[in-house]
């Protein structure tokens, strides 16, 4: 792999290292805590790796991570599941969150945007007034630490005052996005049972008004553990009879209060696409978020106070949780609310360009789009600020590195592309941005500080140059502090741990390169990721097979050559149905109304039957690689399907797309 691309596209030049902050942090490591001053970034992550312990310490201590209480030590149990992380400390994430107020005040701390493009900035103090207010009258309506506050809300400023609140008090956030219909929403919500409900009347999307309050009033009906509901009134409707104003919450100049919790204290609930049953609901610690994302953001992403962070997000993707941690280092975050093509296909580049973003993320599906739109960013826009635009969702395919460094080139721009990867799991990356490295076409630079990324053969050997499973084989502070509803943590352990006993096997397929660079080859498992979105397939299928006429389907998600993402849907009709056009229409709007308009399928194609294993599960994966062309003794073991005739459509259907 690391002999294709011999040159490197894009090298940082000696001042851009030098000024990085994590050439910063390595001269200073190295004085105070015996890391390597020499070797560069690859002796930083060896040592991160090998010194777990001290390199954390040395994390909250660079960044002056306040504990209330000291911690004992750094690890506790250190093994996977159940590491234990800065026992004894406690600390609050939002008051880190809040901490460029005491020099900042007066400066943006967020700049709203949506489809008029227009910016407006909420101010540092503004922001912590907010949450002030809305943290004590959370209080008021008898929210304790551990209580769970869930938010039905688009990317506006008053979802990360609600977040930020609830963090405040102790309480554990989690959202969902506007588009997700009422079951997609009460099957991540049901399990958590929040005690408070934020909401809007409907968002904006396309250059029109989605009017939600049919599916609010669903929401409040099935969550019973309810005791408020806060209404945001987006489109300028008036609060349903028992709901709170969001207004009356916020007026107040109420100094905040930030409840010290234990190190380990739960965060938010973020979900899993629920591949095979209900969502995980994955819950992640105060403190682990807070040190794995001050390491992300700062050391990885380069990020500080004279930075502007956009990144093309929902409510219901890490990546807004990530986004919003760009306050952590004193970074103004740009919210987009809104369509990521709408008026044109440029308009995330328009959004860069009228807020001054320096570090601009996206999808590798949405920079393939503007390439083949012959959209030009760099002619078009004055995109001068921007210093690094960074992809994820699905890996940037080589075409999209090229365009994009031919494009910033043209103008004279010295364009770093990080192309990331890590997931929900974590909130966070395994490998990707590092300011100091040079970039190779379609490699991510190196994995990052803190994880022990490999890639394993099936008997757990690690390679290089050849493609394997990804694995971390030591823990991360982000990683999952268990599942909700997860007593006995089987599940847990079930979803990362039972193919190598105590190493994280996450699902993606990686090469690792000679060089240190990652290539992802996209999922190991039949997750459906769409612009970033996840979904998994019991979703479709509990959708679509409500309708009569469908007997049972099968659905996947394949990554493209071209950086394009093609998801048909295989349909076994019921005796006298057809599959005309008005049944076609009702499997899509199925789809668009109870799930999300993302995971509308390419195509639905009729199929005489759906293959199973020997035990009755639908077979995803050998589908997909089939579909990839994979030939049929290499993609399936024969003798674990009930019916092998039926794998040969998906073999032909391969041959005539090819």
């Amino acid at each position: 792999m690391s002999t294709v691309n011999p040159q490197p596209l894009w090298q940082p030049d000696p001042e851009r290292i030098a000024r990085a902050q994590v050439t910063q942090f390595q001269a200073w490591a190295a004085e105070h805590h015996g890391a390597p001053a020499e070797g560069g970034y690859a002796a930083l992550h060896r040592w991160s790796v090998d010194e777990p312990d001290t390199f954390w310490k040395a994390v909250t201590e660079w960044f002056d991570v306040r504990f209330s209480t000291p911690y004992a030590r750094v690890l506790g149990d250190r093994s996977m599941p159940g590491a234990q992380w800065f026992p004894g400390a406690t600390l609050n994430y939002a008051e880190h969150a809040l901490r460029a107020h005491a020099t900042r005040a007066d400066e943006p701390a967020l700049l709203y945007v949506d489809e008029t493009h227009e910016s407006r900035p909420v101010t540092w103090s503004e922001l912590r007034r907010q949450v002030g207010s809305l943290a004590a009258e959370l209080r008021a309506l008898g929210v304790r630490p551990g209580d769970r506050v869930s938010g039905y809300l688009p990317n506006i400023p008053q979802a990360v005052v609600a977040l930020l609140a609830t963090a405040a008090v102790g309480g554990v956030w989690t959202s969902c996005a506007p588009d997700f219909g009422a079951r997609s929403v009460l099957d991540r919500f049901q399990q958590v049972e929040p005690v408070v409900l934020f909401t809007v009347d409907g968002y904006r999307y396309g250059g029109k008004e989605h009017d939600r309050r049919a599916t609010v009033a669903e929401l409040r009906r099935e969550l019973p553990t309810l005791r408020a509901v806060v209404h945001i009134p987006l489109l300028g409707t008036e609060a349903p009879e028992g709901a709170l104003d969001w207004s009356a919450l916020t007026t107040a100049d109420t100094e905040p209060v930030f409840e010290q919790v234990p190190f380990g204290h739960p965060l938010w609930v973020l979900y899993s696409s629920g591949t095979t049953g209900l969502p995980k609901a994955i819950v992640q610690s105060q403190g682990g978020i807070l040190v794995e994302h001050l390491k992300q953001l700062a050391l990885h992403c380069d990020l500080g106070p004279k930075d502007r962070f956009f990144w093309y997000t929902s409510t219901g993707w890490m990546m807004w949780n990530f986004l919003v941690s760009g306050l952590l280092t004193g970074t103004t975050v740009v919210l987009y609310d809104g369509s990521p093509g709408y008026p044109d296909t440029g308009a995330q580049w328009r959004i860069a360009e009228r807020t001054g973003a320096t570090l601009y993320g996206t999808s590798a599906a949405y920079v393939m789009a503007c390439r083949k739109a012959d959209v030009h960013p760099a002619r078009d826009f004055d995109l001068s600020r921007v210093q690094c635009v960074a992809t994820t969702g699905s890996p940037l395919p080589p075409d999209g590195f090229r365009w994009l460094h031919d494009e910033f080139a043209e103008s004279g721009a010295d364009l770093w592309i990080a192309s990331v990867s890590g997931g929900t799991d974590v909130c966070s990356c395994f490998a990707g941005a590092v300011p100091t490295l040079p970039v190779h076409i379609g490699e991510l630079q190196a994995p990052g500080l803190g994880t022990d990324l490999q890639s394993w053969d099936p008997s757990g050997k690690p390679l290089i140059d050849e493609v394997g499973e990804l694995v971390v084989t030591n823990p991360m502070p982000s990683m999952p502090i268990h599942f909700w509803n997860d007593p006995d943590g089987s599940r847990y352990h079930d979803s990362y741990f039972d193919t190598y006993p105590g190493v994280w096997r996450h699902g993606d397929w990686i090469t690792i390169t000679s060089r240190g660079s990652v290539v992802i080859h996209g999922r190991s498992d039949s997750t459906l990721n769409r612009q970033g979105v996840r979904m998994g397939s019991a979703d479709i299928y509990e959708a679509v097979e409500r309708l009569p006429e469908i007997k049972e389907s099968l659905v996947v998600g394949i990554e493209q050559p071209d950086g394009g993402y093609w998801m048909p849907l295989f349909v076994h009709l019921n005796p006298g149905a057809t599959l005309d056009d008005a049944l076609l229409g009702r499997i899509k709007q199925t789809i668009r109304e109870h799930l999300s308009p993302r995971h509308v399928p390419d195509e639905v194609i009729e199929v005489p039957g759906i293959p199973h294993t020997l035990t009755g599960k639908r077979i995803e994966v050998p589908v997909k690689r089939l579909l990839q062309g994979t030939a049929l003794e290499k993609a399936v073991n024969p003798g674990s399907i009930d019916n092998l005739d039926l794998l040969h459509l998906y073999e032909d259907l391969a041959r005539k797309r090819a």
